[in-house]
């Protein structure tokens, strides 16, 4: 596989994917409280993707040597790391929780983006946990630009998450993105300054650093699809789609309902109206 540079009619498509995918989680927002079962967030987010006229690209996903993944959404509670299956087990004050959610357009383009919930009062480390997770997305995110290399966007993720004292998953890593759910370039949340790939426009792939309050190591359970911290400790994740522009990058995965972006964040170019 290489990489799918996209010309200006797919990145239009990916625009519109993109934040299809990121208003299914607007509208689950408000509904993630202490008491609702990860099934049911699932339940309303595949009748929100019909109405939107998209759907799941996770549903019935198997990869070789995968069991067909059984959910519409990945809902990775405390200290699941990613790809929890959403079951009957309701949500508590202090959970927090990674909804991931993918969708296919009518025209077949994917858009892919997760996003933290803390379920009422959550601890202070919990807080904390997120706020740096989301932080070290955005600080990978600003150094997408022409002629850098994704080994920059890993190094200032792994430098900023490892300075407050918490450790980065290496065994899943973001991905590139357009007509298919998985694309070249794998994009390491690691790495060192000046390697990798070279970014040029028309590239789209997600930045999703999975980070760890305690060790990085994992283990897959007995589903063949959930992956959990081996020491039990809390996990977060947050992801976004980006595009490489001429100038720097865009964003795909915004609309109204987004959280804040970080007050650093100096390089956005957001998607014309």
């Amino acid at each position: 596989m290489s990489i799918t540079i996209k010309d200006a009619a797919g990145i239009a498509a990916m625009r519109t994917a993109c934040r299809l995918a990121s208003e299914v989680l607007d509208f689950l927002t408000p509904h993630i409280q202490p008491g609702i079962t990860t099934l049911e967030i699932d339940r309303l987010a595949a009748a929100h993707m019909a109405a939107q006229g998209t759907r799941s690209a996770t549903i019935g996903y198997q990869p070789p040597g995968y069991p067909p993944y059984p959910a519409h959404l990945c809902t990775s509670v405390n200290h699941v790391v990613c790809h929890g299956i959403p079951a009957d087990k309701p949500l508590k004050k202090g959970d927090i929780v990674n909804v991931d959610v993918t969708v296919i357009t009518p025209e077949g383009w994917f858009g892919d983006n997760s996003r933290m919930y803390e379920i009422g009062e959550c601890s202070i480390a919990a807080r904390r946990l997120c706020q740096l997770t989301y932080q070290s997305m955005w600080l990978g995110i600003e150094q997408v630009r022409p002629g850098a290399r994704l080994g920059d966007v890993g190094h200032a993720i792994q430098k900023f998450a490892e300075g407050h004292g918490l450790s980065v998953v290496r065994e899943f890593c973001g991905h590139g993105i357009g007509q298919r759910f998985h694309e070249d370039p794998q994009v390491l949340h690691y790495g060192r300054p000046g390697t990798g790939e070279e970014l040029v426009p028309g590239m789209t792939f997600t930045i999703e650093p999975m980070v760890n309050i305690g060790r990085r190591d994992i283990k897959e359970m007995n589903d063949g699809w959930t992956i959990v911290t081996k020491d039990r400790s809390l996990s977060a994740q947050w992801e976004h789609t980006v595009l490489v522009t001429p100038t720097g990058y865009e964003v795909l995965t915004l609309s109204a309902g987004s959280p804040a972006v970080p007050d650093f964040v100096q390089g956005m170019a957001r998607a014309a109206a």
